[in-house]
């Protein structure tokens, strides 16, 4: 990054150097897919993040509110990156949550397993009769 557009950053950039996300191009798709949103609204992969602005981002079961605490256009480590926000108490609550909901099995749906020949047969006819 050139000395002359220091502080000027796209977010999507941003969000890989910050570590979200493992490329700049699922960064790109993430934002364009609503899944970042800047204010409470939904933003450009061009836009450019601001010191202070917060983030609502989501990946996979996780959604995290980040405050941005510096800018940068390099991918460092982990140590270094994690230095580039700062998660919100009740983000870091929920998604603490959301996984020890998750590892307790509550939001999955629960069989016996796979159906026996007489069940499949069953709903074959279900279904062959209702469509």
């Amino acid at each position: 990054m050139s000395e002359k557009d220091d502080g000027k950053v796209r977010l999507d950039k941003w969000l890989w150097a910050a570590r979200f996300f493992k490329t700049r191009a699922l960064a790109k798709a993430a934002i364009e897919g609503g899944k970042v949103h800047c204010r409470g609204e939904r933003c450009k992969p061009g836009k450019e993040p601001k010191i202070g602005e917060e983030l609502v981002i989501r990946a996979g079961f996780d959604e995290r509110t980040v405050v941005i605490q510096a800018l940068s256009a390099v991918r460092k480590g982990a140590p270094e990156a994690q230095l580039l926000y700062a998660e919100t108490a009740e983000s870091l609550v929920r998604r603490e949550n959301a996984a020890a909901m998750r590892k307790a099995g509550s939001l999955g749906v629960e069989t016996d397993g796979k159906p026996s020949k007489k069940q499949r047969r069953a709903l074959q006819r279900f279904r062959s009769d209702a469509g």
